[in-house]
């Protein structure tokens, strides 16, 4: 229960926002328009096109032309062509110099000022401006209002609107959807007298994103046409509220995917903790000759990730470097993401060294990478590059930092880097930096002070920040302010079994076992299971899960006979258990048996069994590892000459010649 691990450092590509991309209008030259009606040049040729010229460079002047400026067509042309490129400056500059203009030459500016943010002022100079203002002019005009999400402008605007066409309707729709006014948007879906598929798109959609999934779903079932996008809205729908096979089907059942409706399945099986399934699907993708885009890679990077599927991973850095996306930044970041979870710093290092480009999402994955490995100096080294090379930190940044030097023990550094991030940088602290913060006071020992914190918090606190305070409390044998932490979890979460089985490790950790007994007792009376620990290991592409006294497996006796082997090499060695550890109330002689059959040294015994020599061995857990198993890898490396990493809820420890990259401080 302690701070998330992997502290949000992407972008979730996946999390597919299809009001973002939806039309305003049916007119193509308007933002986000996919329809094939009429431009504003009426019959001209398209510039580049076969029966047109080819846009000329922004410093082209109509005035140098043979027809001095009055050619309004050319004009016109040239004009679209930059707005649809987003050149509004170079378009303005060939409206000044035309001597005429028509309605298509206003409504042509007028769509340039509707694709940017805060240009709504210059947009009304423009269209009070218009001699003969059109329906195009008024629905261009309308899109503005849409897009400063001033509804009750945009609804005033629309009502004043002589002749509305489909579009007009449709921009109104779509951008109430886009607010989440529902109610007012299915107001005019009833009243609108002619309704067509983007009309229905925008509903399902704006249902769909609103929560309201049943009503998404009566309205996809009578309309008269269903395209790809609203199927992929009611299956976005059901995946967000668990219905995986119901998506499932009707993921098979539409007649015609894109791009969006496999990454919105393969995306929405990693996030209802289905990652095999969505690397499946990934597969089955490519075999059918669909490409992936960035957002595809990023979803099954995390698939990948939560697997700690490496060689897979690494098979998909394989395909991006034989695609176009091999200099794609957001790809990169995503691959760089993937190598940090699956335990490979080196090769994320690497990776991002050669990287053409780097945004704010490529530093902040390679600063938390290096905070998740505990190597903290060098996530801090990072941070000042970054910074000195003009790039402002934001908030995941500064999570990644504080984990940095929460995983290096530097208290000190941490509480300035919190302090300074409102002051110099103007970004205020959220939950996720309280959180970090009271870990930081943690584990140093300043118990009292992560209290004071979580009560001076301008938040509600969440029930991370309390299991991390009883996490530490086990640590450092605090039973007043673990009793406190516990109860303050319960009133958030009384279905939390962590907060019963955290307290009854502290207890159990000072022999309290009176109290150990009375905690379990509670816990049984309100029907609450203890999370399983397991850990596991990869081994050619295969993954093996291990439980505590695992009785499972098929190697199991070959596993025990390798552990027995290396309990005695570790005894000569100066290997003392840490009966601290065992969490129960039995003889010296039985904890010991319980530590050796721990999840993860059966992972390891494992890897130690079927990996070639000099491969590092790779465990991953789902608890955070306990300080008996930490003191045995450290041993094992040493003992058996091999690298072990071990990543738990927390952080990754690299077990090397006797000692862990974490020096002991987790």
């Amino acid at each position: 229960m302690r701070t998330a691990f992997f502290a949000g450092q992407l972008r979730n590509p996946s999390s597919h926002r299809f009001l973002r991309g939806l039309p305003l209008t049916e007119h193509p030259w308007l933002p986000f328009s996919t329809s094939a009606s009429q431009t504003p040049q009426d019959h001209a040729a398209k510039p580049g096109s076969a029966g047109g010229p080819a846009p000329k460079s922004k410093f082209y002047s109509p005035a140098a032309s043979p027809n001095g400026g009055d050619d309004v067509i050319l004009s016109n042309m040239m004009i679209t062509s930059y707005v649809r490129s987003g050149d509004l400056d170079a378009a303005l500059g060939v409206f000044r110099n035309m001597s005429v203009r028509t309605t298509v030459t206003w409504n042509s500016i007028l769509a340039g000022y509707s694709k940017l943010r805060g240009r709504l002022r210059d947009a009304q100079e423009v269209f009070v401006k218009i001699p003969q203002p059109d329906t195009v002019s008024y629905n261009t005009m309308l899109a503005c209002y849409v897009n400063t999400s001033d509804m009750e402008a945009a609804l005033g605007f629309f009502n004043r609107i002589p002749r509305k066409d489909a579009a007009s309707w449709n921009t109104m729709i779509t951008g109430l959807a886009r607010n989440q006014r529902m109610e007012e948007a299915g107001k005019l879906f009833s009243a609108m007298p002619s309704r067509n598929v983007v009309t229905w798109n925008a509903m399902i959609s704006g249902y769909v994103e609103c929560g309201e999934l049943d009503r998404a779903v009566k309205l996809f079932e009578t309309a008269p046409v269903k395209s790809v996008v609203a199927w992929t809205a009611v299956i976005t729908g059901h995946m967000k509220f668990g219905r995986i096979e119901t998506a499932e089907k009707l993921f098979w059942e539409m007649p015609e995917k894109n791009m969006v409706t496999w990454n919105t399945m393969i995306s929405g099986y990693v996030e209802n903790s289905r990652a095999e399934a969505g690397v499946k699907l990934f597969k089955k993708m490519m075999a059918g000759g669909v490409s992936p885009n960035p957002s595809t890679l990023s979803s099954v990077l995390l698939g990948c990730s939560e697997l700690s599927a490496l060689q897979l991973g690494k098979q998909v850095h394989q395909l991006v470097c034989k695609s176009p996306l091999h200099i794609d930044t957001t790809a990169g970041t995503s691959l760089i993401s993937m190598y940090c979870k699956c335990g490979a710093l080196e090769d994320a290092k690497k990776l991002f060294v050669e990287m053409p480009r780097r945004d704010l999402v490529t530093w902040n994955a390679m600063i938390s990478g290096y905070a998740q490995h505990g190597a903290g100096e060098l996530a801090l080294s990072l941070f000042d590059r970054m910074r000195k090379a003009g790039i402002s930190p934001d908030g995941i940044t500064f999570v990644a930092v504080l984990l940095a030097c929460n995983h290096a023990g530097l208290l000190d550094l941490g509480t300035g880097y919190f302090n300074l991030m409102r002051k110099d940088y103007g970004v205020e602290p959220k939950p996720d930096h309280y959180s970090c913060m009271v870990d930081l006071l943690s584990r140093a020992g300043k118990l009292d002070e992560a209290v004071d914190l979580i009560k001076k918090s301008p938040f509600k606190p969440h029930p991370a920040i309390y299991g991390t305070l009883l996490g530490a409390c086990r640590i450092h044998k605090n039973t007043k302010i673990a009793e406190f932490a516990a109860k303050n979890l319960l009133d958030l979460d009384p279905t939390s079994a962590a907060a019963y089985v955290q307290l009854a490790n502290v207890y159990a950790a000072m022999n309290k076992w009176n109290d150990v007994a009375r905690v379990r007792q509670l816990m049984n009376r309100s029907n609450l299971v203890k999370t399983p620990g397991y850990s596991w290991i990869d081994v050619k592409n295969k993954v093996h899960e291990f439980r505590s006294g695992d009785r499972i497996h098929p190697d199991l006796g070959s596993i025990h006979e390798k552990l027995n082997e290396l309990e005695e090499k570790m005894k000569l060695a100066g290997y003392v258990p840490d009966l601290e550890c065992a969490l129960h109330d039995v003889g010296e002689a039985e904890k010991k048996q319980l530590l050796l059959r721990h999840s993860e040294k059966l992972a390891i015994a494992y890897g130690l069994m079927k990996l070639p020599p000099g491969v590092p061995i790779r465990v991953f857990k789902n608890l955070r590892i306990c300080a008996d198993c930490h003191r045995a890898a450290k041993c094992i490396s040493e003992i058996e000459k091999r690298e072990i990493i071990v990543r738990d809820t927390t952080r990754f420890h690299h077990f090397k010649d006797g000692s862990c990259s974490c020096r002991d401080y987790w």
